[in-house]
């Protein structure tokens, strides 16, 4: 596991489930970080934003002034000394997003910084832990390093390049982009943790580089550095293997430069010219898709090494073509790295030369081997999701019939060798073992060890959540290991048979997924990668990065390119964001010219309608129950609702009241089309209703007849959903909404008829695409994963106010349902840990709530007698109001513990 993700998930195992313990100072800075992360390199951003948490043993605790400092070196801010800003006290409640303003800042310059606050006493508080930052390179002139390739082709490349150090070395900085991905080494040891570097993009847009302090890698005399090459998403064919498409950017490139800081002042850089060397690697296959080859005999040992004797190695090419535009950590989400380590649970030896072995678990793996055998002799490892009755694995589900994928491992001694790969992963619970003797002969090869790595993005988790059911305990982990296999630098669908950035999940599941793991930057990288994929008609694709042109819908589906609009909104309700607002709203004003161009009466047929719902035919897939206008138009809508907001929040006040205007008109237009005479609404589907319901576009008079037709119609079908991947996340809005909580518990936990009780009853362990998981789709998708967004923000009740957005105030509108006895969650936001929990026992239901220093909450209890420590909660400190409303006890508190109780 990741260092960073370990201590992440240590700090939130152990605030999820017991109250935190009061602290000394009555308040005090707690987490800080900059651009949304903790101590990063590359910003490449001038102004760069700084946020910080608060903690508190206190009630009513809040922020009345904070000062930074920042300076340019560790020993300067250790006697506080702010030689490159210094706030003074600034009086202000602020803690996040507040952007630096101090001198101006150089490329790869180390920035060192800390903050204090003051509560509403006028109590100062200690200063936090220091913090910092490395610049990236702000200028495209700043790149002393030049595009290179290979003067040939080659599965892989290999590039290197000795240099000198010279005493007094106080700093080294590497800036590097190796396409499609790189592994870095310096004197044959590799920088840093990250796999399958750099993030995917739109390569003929943005290319991102990433940033390594390499100091202690290096040592005075001479030293190598090494890159090796490999294709990730910039290149795929088939060539006998499974490919999902076949495209290219060009040849495989690199850019890089070390820059050595001494302590006499001088800087010294190294970077990617002609004169680095260059030679075809061991890797003789590697494919995102259909896996990579390794023949270990084709290794020449020390390569990467001082001293290696490269004369036989071809000059690197300088590359004239452009490439897109370098950017670094603002542009990038957070790298993959192996996270834990699985061993299999079972082997089942189907031959002497044939072994199947089960992990246990549906994840994001790359193997870990311990290879035994004759030199020559190759282990070979083919992923799968199942299994057939005869043990044999079945790859249906990943694409199988389209070509065989596997990691494969040539031997280069007689004796046990180690590998792990480098530039493929797969989604799989499965691993074929194939033993291939050598061609001179002698024993078979085999495994003495082998893990499966699970990979995927670093993103903290930030969420914890338990109930008195364990079937949905299970469902929650079901969906939760989708939801981390499919966390790369893109949301992708799936992590073997496709592995691209199918927009509809950003919107419909972005809130699921933000409750549980901090997908910040994978949104905001997500939101460049939409304006990359823009057409020049406005059109935002239904896939970001666009690597292929799907023909028709698949490639143009409103209810997809909606992305552009909704994830800046649910960023900005999550966070207080506005910087997607404003960086964005040109692209996004283009989408809504586009959708006006595709709009008849203010209809639009551009869509996929309620993809993967159920309806009579035998397998899932194009809509059947709900008509892609009837989509497509609903969703037209709604971007036009958030774009009125959007221009609003930025103060375009004109543009807010155009696409109002339009908003209501294509409500006029939708309802003119679709209202049938019984109050339902287009087919009467799960999904036609529960749109209708929940974005507003049903008539008042209509709502109760349109909520009948819904449940009328689950009860029809034995208590069985139809909604698919558009559909669902809006049919559990709008019976939550409605409180026919009955009903939708119902729902979840029907084990006789395709959903979550289903999946769990099969025996699933990562959520899969179709309600019923066969054979022929992918077992390993979150894209129907959105009860996890009803467990933290309806079961429990955890939810920014959407009108102090970045959980300035918390929502807690818990909405029990009658089988489940208690239910809790912690979730840290952007301003701390919320953690909830709630009881019922007989008559008597109890709430326990914390929330972080300087934020507020208004509770929604039951209607009936509520205290606190034997005393009615409006006496108690902390407690503003106590009022009774649409059916709750409504208490507004400060920050603080709480525990109510309502008889």
């Amino acid at each position: 596991m990741s260092l960073s993700l370990c201590r992440s998930l240590c700090a939130l195992a152990a605030l999820a489930l017991t109250l935190p313990q009061a602290v000394a100072d009555p308040l005090s800075v707690d987490r800080v970080t900059c651009e949304f992360a903790e101590n990063p390199l590359g910003i490449d951003v001038a102004h760069p934003r700084l946020t910080w948490t608060l903690r508190s043993g206190e009630r009513s605790q809040r922020q009345s002034a904070y000062e930074i400092l920042v300076a340019s070196s560790h020993d300067l801010l250790a006697k506080d000394e702010g030689d490159l800003w210094s706030t003074g006290k600034v009086e202000s409640a602020e803690t996040a997003l507040i952007p630096y303003a101090g001198k101006g800042l150089e490329s790869s310059q180390p920035v060192f910084w800390k903050v204090r606050v003051w509560n509403q006493r006028g109590e100062q508080s200690a200063w936090s832990e220091p913090a910092r930052w490395t610049m990236g390179l702000l200028d495209k002139d700043d790149w002393s390093g030049e595009w290179i390739v290979a003067p040939w082709e080659s599965e892989s490349v290999l590039l290197r390049k000795e240099f000198e150090v010279g005493p007094g070395l106080k700093r080294a900085v590497a800036h590097i982009c190796g396409l499609g991905h790189y592994e870095l080494t310096l004197n044959g040891e590799k920088s840093g943790d990250a796999l399958l570097a750099p993030g995917w993009s739109k390569y003929n847009r943005t290319c991102l580089y990433e940033t390594h302090d390499v100091t202690p890698m290096l040592r005075s005399g001479e030293n190598a550095i090494g890159v090796a090459l490999g294709d990730g998403m910039y290149h795929t064919e088939r060539r006998n293997r499974f490919s999902k498409f076949q495209g290219t950017f060009g040849p495989k490139r690199l850019i890089a430069q070390l820059e050595l800081y001494y302590e006499d002042g001088t800087r010294e850089v190294i970077g990617t010219d002609g004169g680095w060397r260059v030679s075809a690697g061991p890797t003789t296959y590697n494919d995102i898709f259909g896996g990579e080859d390794y023949d270990a005999r084709l290794l020449e040992q020390g390569w990467d090494s001082p001293g290696f004797n490269d004369s036989a190695w071809d000059q690197a090419v300088i590359l004239v073509r452009p490439g897109g535009t370098l950017r670094g950590h603002t542009f990038s989400a957070p790298p993959l790295q192996a996270i834990e380590s699985i061993r299999p649970v079972a082997t089942n030896r189907l031959s002497d030369t044939r072994d199947v072995i089960d992990f246990g678990q549906n994840a994001s793996y790359m193997p870990r081997i311990t290879v035994t055998g004759p030199r020559g002799s190759t282990v070979r490892l083919t992923h799968a999701e199942i299994v057939d009755e005869d043990g044999q694995i079945n790859r249906d589900t990943c694409g199988g019939n389209r070509g065989p994928a596997y990691w494969q491992y040539t031997k280069a001694t007689d004796e046990p060798e180690e590998w792990f790969p480098r530039f493929f992963y797969a989604g799989c619970r499965y691993m074929q073992l194939d033993k291939i003797p050598s061609t001179e002969g002698g024993d078979l090869p085999g495994l003495s060890q082998i893990e499966g790595v699970v990979v995927h993005s670093v993103a903290a988790p930030t969420g914890e959540f338990r109930c008195s059911s364990d079937l949905l305990n299970k469902v929650r982990t079901m969906v939760r290991w989708a939801q981390r296999s499919n966390m790369v630098s893109v949301l992708t669908d799936c992590p073997h048979r496709e592995k691209l950035g199918w927009l509809e999940q950003y919107h419909l599941n972005g809130p699921a997924i933000r409750y549980e793991f901090d997908v910040s930057r994978i949104l905001i990288k997500g939101m460049r990668d939409m304006a990359d994929s823009q057409t020049d008609e406005g059109l935002v694709p239904n896939i970001a990065p666009e690597y292929v042109k799907f023909p028709g819908t698949f490639r143009a589906a409103a209810e997809w390119g909606a992305a552009v609009i909704l994830v800046p909104w649910q960023h900005y309700q999550a966070t207080g964001d506005t910087k997607l607002f404003a960086d964005y709203y040109e692209v996004m004003e283009r989408y809504m010219r586009y959708l006006d161009s595709q709009a008849t009466g203010y209809l639009v047929d551009e869509g996929l309608g309620d993809w993967y719902d159920l309806g009579p035919a035998d397998r899932p897939g194009h809509a059947q129950l709900t008509p892609p206008r009837v989509t497509a138009t609903a969703f037209y809508f709604l971007d036009a609702q958030r774009m009125s907001q959007i221009a609003s929040v930025l103060g375009k006040e004109d543009d807010a009241s155009r696409y109002a205007e339009l908003a209501d008109a294509i409500r006029n237009a939708w309802i003119a089309e679709y209202r049938n005479d019984d109050g339902s609404y287009a087919t009467g589907s799960q999904c036609s209703n529960s749109i209708a319901l929940v974005m507003g576009l049903a008539q008042e008079q209509d709502r109760e007849a349109a909520l009948a037709s819904l449940v009328d119609d689950i009860k029809s079908r034995g208590m069985a959903l139809t909604a698919g991947d558009v559909g669902w996340r809006y049919e559990i809005q709008a019976l939550t909404q409605n409180d026919r909580l009955d009903v939708l518990y119902e729902l979840f936990t029907n084990p006789g008829k395709p959903g979550y009780a289903m999946l769990v009853d099969k025996g699933v362990t990562s959520l899969t695409e179709a309600w019923d998981a066969n054979s022929r789709s992918s077992h390993n998708h979150f894209m129907l994963g959105h009860i996890t967004e009803w467990f933290y923000k309806d079961l429990v009740g955890i939810s920014p106010d959407p009108q102090a957005p970045g959980y300035r105030n918390v929502i807690i509108r818990p909405r029990p349902v009658d089988k489940i006895d208690w239910a809790e969650a912690t979730h840290e936001s952007i301003r701390g840990p919320v953690r909830v929990r709630w009881e019922r026992l007989g008559d008597r239901f109890t709430l326990e709530a914390n929330l972080p220093a300087n934020v507020t909450a208004t509770i929604y209890l039951p209607i009936g007698e509520v205290t606190e420590a034997s005393q009615p909660a409006a006496q108690r400190t902390g407690v503003r109001s106590v009022k009774v409303r649409d059916g709750y006890t409504i208490v507004e508190v400060n920050s603080g513990d709480y525990s109510f109780v309502v008889e």
